[in-house]
């Protein structure tokens, strides 16, 4: 069998697939093993080879104010147990999370994990009717809020507890007379979070993922590091927020590397760069509308001292190429590493693991360990060898359990083989080059990627098909140098309507989260489709090219 595989490209020439190249993941614990992904991250941390203790884990860049390990895991000891005592928490519950980012936020998330608590955590943006559709898939017991939105979850939830209130910061530091009870043991089968990912159809889907999801890739990283000698902590900044995938993930993974994190509530990129410089952050976890500001405001970025920049992860969406190039033309010494992932899969299962691989510009690395890829032939079925383009699908330890409550969305998502074998379908145009390289060429799915966030078209366009004088629309992506693509909908007005562009956008701005506001209008006599009624998005892409003139907001 391995002499079917190209040693370059991991190629299968047999099964059709590609195989990881990386050496075997051995520090992954037995699947029937009962461990939690609190336990794995800090058996994991406590093998670092510094103090683990003092070194720090938490830094809120507003205040500066600083946790210690020593400090991170007595809190979330804490807390669990009155959670658990006072509460009544227990395994199998589900806490819904409305919060921006804060020193908060991964306490609570270890705490509720620690007692098999599941968490659904939320745009704090999101609308009332939006949140009610979450809380309608995940069927929360309680909820955990800042005080400022702890009104858009009343008549939702019965128990609604405000992070930033006395009690909150009870439960997190007053000691309890009594002991957590662990009769009731989580296994890594069990579910550790639904995170909420927008579909093609319109509707939310909550992906299920369970501790051993997010526990193989966080061993991943944990397998590199001692692989290249990892002798210190890295000082991480935190941009990207905690209830998306990539926060929630960077979360989890730098305690088990025993890295520090600097949060940031919310982004500026004056802020941004004082904390860099006050806390010499080595790694910076952005997005690309960030990396385009950095690479934009080349007069406010050297006003800042940069110099322990090391790392700039990028994820969300693909840079374009001048981007990368401007990027490190200001930048030459920091590595610009982009990766893949999906919010199905915990996070990126390509990546790019030295500086030598993160120079293949436009790509976002190679496949990580224990995980399998296949590009498909969306028409013929076909699993395609390198360098040929077609619909990615992946096999690997992270792939979600499934929709939460949404059979059909499931089996359309994963397909079984014998074996227990699962194939996710990415819905993503790629191809994997001949030496084992992801490039990302367009989306086979049709969301629109906001920075960084999920926009479905379908759910705009139901919105704006209920206004009196709109007869049909469609909602498709338009090319943006900041935000990657923003929302444009193209509008059919009924017979003798002054509809304006402005009226149009406003409309939908009253209904939705900021990051799913329509952002350009034009209007039209008809939405092409095929006949089965399907629009066709394609040609009106091809219509509205950034060459066109129409109303931008």
């Amino acid at each position: 069998m391995k002499d079917t595989v190209d040693p370059r490209s991991g190629f299968n020439s047999q099964t059709k697939t590609f195989q990881s190249l990386r050496p075997p993941l051995l520090n992954l614990p037995p699947e029937k093993a009962t461990i939690t992904l609190p336990q794995y991250c800090l058996s994991i941390l406590r093998t670092r080879p510094w103090n683990w203790s003092d070194s720090l884990a938490l830094i809120d860049s507003d205040t500066g104010h600083r946790l210690s390990y020593s400090e991170f895991t007595r809190l979330v000891k804490t807390l669990a147990t009155n959670l658990q005592t006072q509460i009544g928490l227990t395994k199998g519950d589900t806490a819904f999370v409305l919060s921006p980012n804060s020193l908060r936020v991964p306490i609570l998330y270890f705490a509720l994990l620690t007692l098999g608590v599941i968490i659904a955590p939320a745009n704090p943006l999101s609308t009332e009717s939006e949140i009610a559709r979450l809380v309608q898939l995940s069927k929360p017991i309680i909820a955990f809020a800042t005080s400022a939105i702890t009104t858009k979850l009343e008549n939702l939830i019965k128990t609604v507890v405000s992070m930033d209130s006395p009690e909150f910061d009870s439960l997190m530091s007053t000691s309890s007379t009594r002991e957590l009870n662990s009769v009731l043991e989580v296994s890594q089968s069990d579910v550790a979070a639904i995170m909420y990912s927008s579909g093609t159809t319109g509707k939310v889907k909550g992906a299920m993922l369970t501790h051993r999801n997010l526990i193989s890739l966080v061993a991943s990283y944990d397998a590199h590091a001692w692989r290249v000698g990892k002798t210190n902590p890295s000082v991480l900044l935190k941009t990207v927020p905690y209830f998306h995938i990539y926060g929630f993930f960077s979360c989890v993974k730098a305690v088990g590397m025993g890295d520090a994190e600097v949060i940031m509530e919310r982004f500026e990129l004056r802020k941004m760069l004082k904390a860099i410089e006050e806390f010499e952050v080595t790694t910076a976890s952005l997005v690309p509308p960030i990396v385009v500001a950095l690479v934009k405001n080349t007069a406010l970025t050297a006003a800042y001292n940069l110099s322990s920049l090391q790392t700039v992860a990028c994820g969300g969406s693909a840079l374009r190429k001048e981007v990368i190039e401007a990027f490190k033309a200001r930048f030459p010494n920091v590595v610009l590493a982009q990766g893949y992932g999906l919010t199905e899969v915990a996070g990126a299962i390509f990546r790019p693991l030295n500086p030598e691989e993160s120079v293949r510009w436009g790509s976002s690395g190679k496949i990580t360990e224990a995980f399998e890829a296949k590009i498909v032939d969306p028409k013929t079925g076909e699993s395609l060898p390198p360098c040929n383009e077609g619909e990615l699908w992946v096999k690997g330890p992270s792939i979600m359990k499934g929709y939460i409550g949404d059979e059909e969305a499931t089996k359309a998502a994963i397909v079984e083989g014998g074996g227990g074998e699962r194939w996710l379908k990415t819905g993503d145009l790629c191809y994997i080059d001949d030496e084992g390289f992801l490039f990302v060429v367009d989306r086979v799915k049709e969301l629109i990627k906001y920075k960084g966030f999920q926009v479905a078209p379908a759910e705009l366009e139901q919105l704006l098909q209920s206004h009196p004088d709109i007869i049909d629309a469609a909602v498709i992506p338009y090319p943006d140098e900041e935000a990657g693509q923003v929302p444009m909908a193209v509008v059919v007005r009924k017979l003798k309507s002054i509809l304006k562009e402005s009226e149009v956008m406003n409309f939908v701005a009253k209904k939705v989260a900021p990051y799913k506001k329509i952002r350009r209008v034009a209007f039209v006599d008809s939405i092409p489709k095929n006949s089965s009624g399907k629009i066709l998005r394609n040609e009106l892409r091809k219509i509205f090219s950034p060459r066109q003139s129409f109303s931008r907001f």
